[in-house]
């Protein structure tokens, strides 16, 4: 099977955000939100759900800026304390495993390969076998329901021991 790294989008691209009042927010197509369930709010950083209580910014963000006819943006949430999630080879956010993900399988130009709806128990192993196709050279992750992006995913060669 082909191994994948899930990618989450860096911290520092949102920190200013969090210094803004609510017109800067506002003219920026954003708002501060504060998380009143403990499922709805996740994190494209941390790519977690925030916790009830916990302040997040919701805003626009290009997530697939390709020259293609694909090219797009949707909304996201930031946490204001999220840390960059580090996850392992193969290893997929645990807020992922319980959801129905859209999965959107593109080539190197951009273009859609293929979407498919996958639920989050067979999601990684799905992942795998789309990675293998070798027109597709990357994946987003996006929320069934809302549609919204959730992450990029892109296959990785596990390196091999070398014996000294």
């Amino acid at each position: 099977m082909m191994n994948f790294q899930v990618q989450a989008l860096a911290k520092e691209l949102f920190q200013p955000f969090f210094t803004m009042d609510d017109a800067q927010l506002a003219s920026h197509g954003a708002r501060r939100v504060i998380a009143d369930k403990p499922l709805g709010y996740p994190c494209r950083v941390g790519l977690r759900d925030a916790a009830v209580g916990e302040r997040l910014i919701l805003l626009p963000f290009k997530h697939h800026q390709v020259d293609s006819p694909y090219q797009a943006s949707g909304p996201i949430f930031v946490r204001e304390k999220s840390e960059a999630a580090a996850l392992a080879m193969n290893q997929l956010p645990e807020e992922m495993k319980s959801r129905l993900m859209s999965v959107r399988a593109y080539d190197a130009e951009g273009m859609i390969n293929t979407a498919e709806v996958v639920d989050g128990a067979q999601l990684a192993l799905r992942l795998q076998q789309l990675l293998q196709v070798q027109s597709i050279a990357y994946l987003h992750l996006h929320y069934a329901g809302y549609g919204c992006y959730a992450c990029k995913v892109e296959r990785v060669q596990e390196r091999s021991l070398q014996m000294s």
